[in-house]
């Protein structure tokens, strides 16, 4: 199994230097691979395989960096291509970076000293302090640099782990969760508790001061200095945005893993959804995100996924009699059964629907219809069928007499 532990770093200048130099390196031979391999797709031959060692001889800079990571660069190219071919309509052919794109690069042969704080990388002689709030055990694979917009470094480390993590047993067997965008999460066990998690919106709390410094910047002149300050604030902004919410979602994903065994979630069309008119409220809820970390924390935990189809009905079928009522909207928040006559939270009932697809797939019992329920039911159909016939001829003499 493999973990990924992140960690801020504070390299000296001569390292942010030789970080500088490598994040160019890199981006350099990635887009001289690129053209080389779109010029032989082109001409539709063969695409040959190329190492950064073509390089060398003529960009002498090459040598000054680290090869490891020039290499790992080769390996990300011709997996990027591999994946195009396997499947163009999901990948699409890679893209030259430039020195606005992310700044980061992936080496080998890195070593941790806890103790003293330090990190060791090919190329550096001297340690780069790091701040090391958790340790780990085990082979370490590959180490990440990567500098933000703000300047900041952090570093995630890739670790091989034997077993998985120890967590106390599953207060819950089952859970179903039904994700929205006023109650972030609507969670439901086999125990019928229900807790609804308002929505955080940090994009929408942030968005006054955003338009604010995006304002201030755009009427800075481009290469002045003090339009190179609003630009780290702007930047610091959606740094801190981001990571709010990274923060609430890991520490949602943890708490539900670690309190249900079996989590039941619907497969929803992001992509979709993100192109409608609720596009900012769907990307600022990261359900996507939310979704991955769920899966990958189960994993580490050894817990279950489920995913249920996104056609399924959750919310347009009655968790009391099964009745599947068509002609709810996205606008009805609630509604009432026309078979049994229960009044639905859309949300709670897709939730509770959830939960018992979950119930099936595991083999547990669900519960079933009492005769005194089935007679309630039928009762207030009669009821119903009764009292529009009666409006129906009241109707009726009342136009005939007048």
């Amino acid at each position: 199994m493999l973990k990924a532990y992140r960690y801020r770093i504070y390299p000296d200048k001569e390292q942010e230097e030789f970080f500088t130099k490598t994040f160019g390196a890199c981006r350099f031979v990635w887009n001289k691979m690129l053209e080389e391999k779109l010029k032989f797709l082109d001409r539709k031959e063969k695409i040959p395989i190329i190492t950064p060692a073509n390089y060398k001889k003529e960009f002498l800079f090459l040598k000054e960096v680290d090869s490891l990571a020039l290499a790992n660069i080769q390996l990300q190219n011709e997996k990027a291509f591999r994946d195009y071919f396997r499947n163009p309509k999901h990948f699409k052919l890679p893209k030259f970076k430039n020195k606005k794109g992310k700044q980061s690069y992936t080496t080998n042969n890195v070593k941790v000293d806890f103790e003293k704080g330090l990190l060791f990388l090919p190329k550096i002689k001297s340690g780069i302090k790091a701040c090391f709030h958790r340790t780990f055990t085990g082979k370490i694979k590959s180490a990440t640099i990567t500098k933000t917009k703000t300047g900041k470094y952090f570093v995630s480390i890739l670790v091989e782990i034997e077993q998985q993590c120890n967590i106390q047993p599953p207060k819950n067997e089952v859970c179903g969760i039904d994700l929205g965008l006023k109650d972030f999460a609507i969670i439901t066990n086999e125990k019928k508790e229900t807790i609804k998690i308002p929505s955080p919106k940090h994009l929408v709390k942030a968005e006054k001061r955003l338009k604010r410094l995006q304002n201030q910047l755009s009427k800075k002149q481009k290469g002045s200095k003090n339009r190179e300050k609003h630009r780290v604030r702007l930047s610091k902004l959606h740094e801190h945005v981001s990571a709010a919410r990274n923060d609430f979602l890991h520490k949602l994903s943890f708490a539900i893993i670690r309190d249900n065994q079996t989590i039941v979630v619907e497969d929803l069309n992001v992509k979709g959804l993100s192109q409608s008119n609720l596009s900012k409220s769907v990307l600022d809820s990261s359900w996507g995100k939310f979704l991955n970390y769920l899966k990958y924390k189960a994993e580490w935990y050894g817990r279950t996924i489920i995913v249920v189809d996104k056609f399924y009905p959750s919310s347009k079928t009655c968790s009391v009699c099964n009745f599947i009522n068509h002609r709810l909207t996205l606008k009805n928040r609630h509604w009432t059964c026309e078979e049994c006559g229960t009044y639905h939270d859309r949300d709670i009932n897709a939730s509770v629907n959830l939960m018992f697809y979950g119930m099936k797939k595991v083999g547990m019992e669900q519960p079933e219809f009492t005769p005194v329920d089935c007679a309630l039911a039928a009762e207030l159909k009669q009821f119903r069928s009764t009292s529009h016939h009666r409006m129906k001829q009241e109707a009726t003499t009342s136009i005939s007499g007048w």
